[in-house]
């Protein structure tokens, strides 16, 4: 079975062509960072816009380079939110254009929830149960998933996400946009020597990284970073650390066969480096490619829920807001 992936919910443009939920054909991005780069962030009427240029050749360059016509897809996957309305707006009508105009099965993907199945695009099959931690820009969330379509939300950040607040550390530090990789770039040439707080919040495995924020923009402000790259590397061995240590209590505590890390800033390699190293149960990662948005993600996860009868009409809304996996 072949799954078209579409997904532009921020600022890529991407199409994927997946089959039987596991082996990639083909994923394209046209990305949008060159462009936002010169804001300091995205900005959400310029990302649509490029969205409108951009879905149509990329769909083509997927089918050319997965070699398949429309006459050999099965079933159209789309990113439904969360994201920005305008950007969700255009890949969701895309979809429903193509839907109705080669009759295939429509399916509206939860962006948080296709981030975890980038992870049956490896090598290993994951073993349920298992425990998810989902780490991007907008979100932080530790999920238990007892099965495809079976999940527990078990914690999540009560203020800035951790992609969120490497994008703020990284303008406080004026390393560039965007803010993940320029944090993990400079961290690699420093030491972590400032004293930054850890947010624990005992009793919960909920995450907060609002106060290590704070802290570093008042030594900014008081002119106590003597080193911008041992600075990177105190911001980020302390949200990695806060990130580890809720994540390996949690899947002590349900005992789950793996751990499954997903999102944006699963490319952070001290965040791969350290959780592999200090797990005692096995952990899977996609590639850094398929840990930043793309459309493989939306065609694997759009399989599994073709597979369970899941289906959407075509009146399939987007929902800018949507947070919590929902099945």
């Amino acid at each position: 079975m072949k799954v078209l992936g579409i997904e532009s919910s921020c600022d890529e443009t991407a199409c994927a062509i997946v089959e039987d939920g596991q082996h990639l054909l083909a994923n394209e991005i046209a990305s949008q960072i060159e462009i936002h780069a010169r804001y300091g962030g995205v900005v959400p009427e310029v990302a649509s816009r490029q969205h409108l240029l951009a879905i149509v050749p990329t769909i083509r360059q997927a089918m050319d380079k997965a070699q398949v016509g429309c006459q050999d897809l099965d079933v159209i996957a789309v990113t439904n939110g969360p994201g920005l309305a305008g950007s969700l707006l255009v890949g969701a009508s895309v979809a429903k254009a193509l839907s109705l105009a080669w009759g295939k099965p429509l399916i509206g993907i939860n962006h948080l929830e296709a981030h975890i199945y980038a992870n049956w695009l490896g090598a290993i099959t994951p073993e349920f149960p298992l425990l998810c931690l989902v780490v991007s820009g907008g979100h932080t969330d530790l999920i238990l998933m007892h099965d495809h379509g079976d999940y527990s939300l078990l914690g999540r950040t009560r203020d800035d996400a951790a992609g969120e607040a490497f994008d703020k550390a990284a303008r406080i530090l004026d390393l560039g946009y965007p803010g993940g990789p320029a944090i993990d770039r400079a961290a690699r040439e420093g030491t972590p020597s400032l004293p930054l707080p850890h947010a624990w919040l005992p009793g919960s495995y909920d995450f907060s990284f609002s106060g290590i924020k704070t802290a570093l923009y008042r030594l900014a402000e008081e002119n106590r970073i003597p080193s911008i790259n041992n600075a990177a590397a105190s911001f980020q061995e302390t949200v990695v650390e806060v990130l580890i240590g809720k994540t390996l209590a949690a899947a002590q505590e349900h005992m789950v066969h793996q751990i499954l890390l997903s999102g944006g800033v699963a490319a952070n390699q001290r965040l791969r480096t350290r959780l592999k190293q200090e797990s005692p149960i096995p952990v899977l990662m996609p590639p850094p490619a398929l840990c930043t948005d793309n459309a493989a993600m939306v065609a694997a996860c759009g399989y599994f829920h073709f597979c369970r009868g899941t289906q959407d009409s075509l009146d399939l809304d987007v929902i800018p807001d949507l947070n919590v996996i929902t099945v």
